[in-house]
């Protein structure tokens, strides 16, 4: 071995230029997979502090760059987020809006940052905006504008989204906020299912069982596949494929921990979306609509729905006879095609 001592070579931060600083710090606010990562390195001195809130730097931070536990929100936390958003970050923008409207109440300055996140393309922030739209959600019940909703459902799914091409597949086959077209509407649920079933072919999962395949019929407790030429359109588990849930996006894991932490509810008389994966609470009482069914679950959406649907309400939905909701109105359960439909509490 060697007797020779291994000379370390310090570097002077202050001899480098600002520009080359700025490109690593960049690059590593696209690629750190957690805030600590990203923050250790901003503590290390005084320089990379100032750089490291350098609008350059926080407008390509990816979103496990900013993203945090709810039982972590401070003052500190808000102000970095906002950083980033006013930096031009788009996941920004759509993260702080999502936790202003829904979580803070803040439904002026919320939605204001969607609208910043939609008008640049961003697919989750126009499918929320539709979201809120169909459901008036901040107001009243004749705030809903069912056509924004489609019009702003459409954008998103034009990008690609899933559940916007769900969503949007729902409002045709049932002429909601748009003329009836049970063909074309059909057209956009299969390409739901196709874009999920891709989603997962090519995220790189290799824990199995990724993907399996239940022949059974006896296992599953609706052993039933739609005909093509009814106005439902099955969901890739209704032919036997089990798909995983897709990944939650930050903003909505990040909403159901709020509420999780504060007793899961969002206020007296409120109720959350019951799609884990959604997040979304309500901003008014009966917003969300009911399982016409069983009356137990609620959604913001059809396309929660049918998530939820495919994912835990399809093993436990009860079907009875009538039910009472909260205003003592009776509703008679009654089946859309796809195992459940939903209706107005």
């Amino acid at each position: 071995m060697s007797s020779r001592k291994r000379h370390k070579t310090a570097v002077n931060l202050d001899s480098l230029p600002d520009d080359l600083l700025l490109s690593i710090l960049s690059k590593l606010s696209t690629t750190a997979t957690s805030a600590a990562d990203f923050v250790s390195v901003l503590i290390t001195c005084k320089r990379l502090n100032s750089l490291g809130l350098h609008s350059l730097v926080l407008s390509k931070a990816s979103p496990k760059t900013f993203s945090l536990k709810a039982k972590n929100w401070s003052d500190s936390a808000h102000r970095f987020l906002k950083l980033c958003a006013d930096a031009g970050n788009i996941e920004a923008c759509y993260t702080l809006g999502m936790i202003r409207f829904y979580c803070l109440r803040n439904k002026g300055s919320g939605a204001s940052l969607m609208a910043k996140a939609a008008i640049n393309s961003h697919a989750p922030a126009l499918y929320s905006l539709a979201v809120i739209q169909f459901n008036g959600s901040g107001g009243t019940k004749n705030d809903k504008d069912l056509r924004a909703g489609v019009a702003l459902c459409a954008r998103a799914a034009f990008l690609g989204h899933i559940d916007a091409l769900r969503e949007l597949g729902h409002c045709l086959q049932d002429g909601y906020g748009v003329k009836q077209n049970v063909t074309e509407g059909r057209r956009f649920l299969v390409q739901a299912n196709a874009r999920e079933l891709a989603a997962v072919l090519s995220n790189g999962n290799n824990k199995p069982p990724w993907l399996t395949w239940n022949l059974n019929p006896a296992t599953n407790p609706h052993p039933r596949i739609e005909s093509f030429t009814g106005s439902g359109c099955p969901l890739l588990s209704d032919y036997g494929c089990n798909v995983p849930a897709p990944e939650t996006h930050p903003a909505s894991q990040f909403m159901s921990e709020w509420f999780s932490v504060r007793g899961a509810s969002p206020g007296p008389g409120m109720r959350l979306c019951s799609h884990s994966g959604c997040g979304r609470p309500e901003t008014r009482k009966h917003e969300f609509r009911r399982c016409s069914v069983c009356g137990a679950v609620n959604y913001c959406s059809r396309a929660c729905q049918a998530l939820d649907w495919k994912f835990r309400h399809k093993a436990e939905c009860a079907p009875v006879e009538r039910w009472l909701d909260e205003e003592g109105e009776d509703v008679a359960g009654e089946d859309d095609g796809e195992g459940m439909a939903m209706v107005d509490s």
